[in-house]
């Protein structure tokens, strides 16, 4: 397994397990990632943002999932971890636990908290943010543009 910066010829790749994953659970709605105006264009998205990265993970050369850090409150120094998915064939590898030690050991170095928000039927991913000691909170944090979230964590870094 590789994990590396996003680059432009793996948008297409990316956009299409984000909706592929997102349809899976039929969550291809108003309110997720699948509606992000900036979906196709992750690698240049990123690359415009302050302290903001988006990472591939490959297994024998092919992409097959990523996760991002951005900014969400400068003031406060929070960052917001995004757009953590998988391919049905990287699931269970230790692709999503090297992407978080990837994007977290990143996010350390430029901001105070970590915030993210998943929805809580999505077990798997609870469990991911649980056992990388993220503390579920009672609502969003102000700002949240991911209206069909009903869970939020958030996790100090320093």
């Amino acid at each position: 397994m590789n994990i590396r910066e996003i680059e432009p010829k793996d948008n297409p790749v990316i956009e299409a397990i984000i909706k592929n994953s997102l349809e899976s659970v039929g969550l291809n709605i108003e309110g997720t990632a699948y509606f992000d105006p900036h979906l196709g264009k992750l690698s240049e998205f990123y690359n415009q943002l302050n302290h903001s990265k988006y990472w591939v993970a490959e297994i024998d050369n092919k992409v097959v999932g990523g996760i991002g850090i951005a900014v969400f409150d400068e003031d406060k120094q929070i960052c917001e971890l995004q757009k953590l998915y998988l391919s049905p064939e990287a699931q269970g590898k230790g692709c999503a636990i090297k992407l978080m030690e990837t994007a977290l050991h990143f996010a350390e170095k430029h901001y105070q908290y970590c915030y993210l928000e998943t929805r809580h039927d999505l077990k798997a991913a609870s469990s991911l943010y649980k056992k990388f000691e993220f503390d579920l909170l009672q609502e969003p944090l102000n700002g949240s543009e991911h209206s069909a979230m009903d869970a939020w964590y958030l996790k100090k870094l320093k």
